[in-house]
């Protein structure tokens, strides 16, 4: 069994009900400094956490953020996305629970057991888990904002956005034809196809060829062969789905003797720490995930302070980091 808020009051030798003071920080209550730091310090060296489900029951919200992610890898875009939201949100006493939408798990059982404060999903929710939790008064907020549920049929803005300002770049080239370096995952498929499009559309609109579609793993050899096919056909520049799959372009590049942007050019998509360290420095895509965590926060917040003010979406922040790739 756990250690208890009763455990902590015996050994600091004060009453559960201080122990509630003191660990919440309630103000306006005649306790020492002396015995403050006495309950905190037996707190710390119990190890005592307090439940964040009794919390919510004694003041009625909780301090909870969850975040509803979908079976997606979770690469350096995910993980920086979700440290900024905590970052802001941490600032107000709020912390922030990443649940990866895999298994069969419902979702109603997740949110009752944890009771957040807010849900944020990274993909529309079905209608009837996004009603209960309405109803349960939890704030339901999509990435572009609470109102927003997009339809999945639709290909998404911001994605066909960064397709086109893939070939923007890579339609400079003399003569320009181009290769869309697809990943292997399945779970990205969504994303993927978007992106693809994209392409397709800058290309028809640019009087270019329609790109030639390969997936491309992960490994320096096969991505060795996808430059061979894609010089078969002519092929001067790759847009990659994202950095690591443009990283795997240039391994294959260099396996095969050639040089890149001379031979082929690559543009790839988030500017990960390692696409300025590539060989060469890679061109890519940033997606702004900082502004997008800070819009998230700020929607949550307003929501906490009873604002009637929502904050406006900062759209899309996608810009091209240009380096030597292309």
């Amino acid at each position: 069994m756990g250690i208890t808020s009763a455990d902590v009051a015996r050994e600091s030798g004060v009453s559960r009900t201080t122990v509630s003071y003191v660990l919440t920080g309630r103000e306006g209550v005649n306790i020492s400094e002396e015995t403050r730091q006495r309950v905190r310090d037996t707190a710390v060296r119990l190890g005592y956490a307090p439940s964040a489900a009794a919390r919510a029951l004694r003041t009625g919200r909780s301090d909870l953020v969850l975040c509803i992610l979908p079976d997606w890898p979770v690469g350096p875009v995910i993980e920086t996305l979700l440290d900024e939201l905590a970052d802001e949100l941490s600032g107000r006493g709020l912390s922030v629970l990443v649940h990866h939408g895999r298994g069969s798990r419902p979702l109603t059982d997740l949110w009752r057991a944890v009771t957040p404060r807010a849900v944020i999903g990274f993909a529309p929710f079905d209608e009837g888990d996004l009603l209960a939790m309405r109803q349960a008064g939890i704030q339901v907020l999509g990435t572009l904002g609470e109102e927003h549920q997009p339809d999945p049929a639709l290909p998404a803005e911001s994605q066909l956005e960064i397709g086109a300002l893939q070939v923007g770049r890579l339609a400079e080239r003399e003569p320009a034809r181009i290769g869309y370096a697809w990943p292997t995952d399945p779970r990205l498929e969504v994303f993927a196809r978007d992106r693809l499009l994209g392409v397709e559309r800058a290309c028809t609109e640019l009087g270019l060829a329609a790109p030639v579609v390969l997936p491309v793993a992960l490994d320096a050899h096969a991505a060795a062969a996808r430059v061979r096919e894609w010089r078969g056909q002519g092929v001067t520049a790759v847009a990659a789905y994202n950095d690591d799959v443009a990283l795997a372009v240039l391994a294959g590049i260099r396996s095969e003797g050639l040089s890149c942007p001379d031979d082929c050019a690559v543009v790839g998509v988030d500017d990960v720490p390692a696409a300025r360290l590539a060989a060469p420095p890679l061109t890519t895509v940033s997606q702004s995930i900082e502004v997008q965590a800070r819009y998230l926060a700020s929607l949550v917040l307003a929501d906490l302070d009873d604002s009637m003010v929502k904050p406006e979406h900062p759209g899309h922040g996608l810009r091209l980091v240009e380096r030597d790739s292309a």
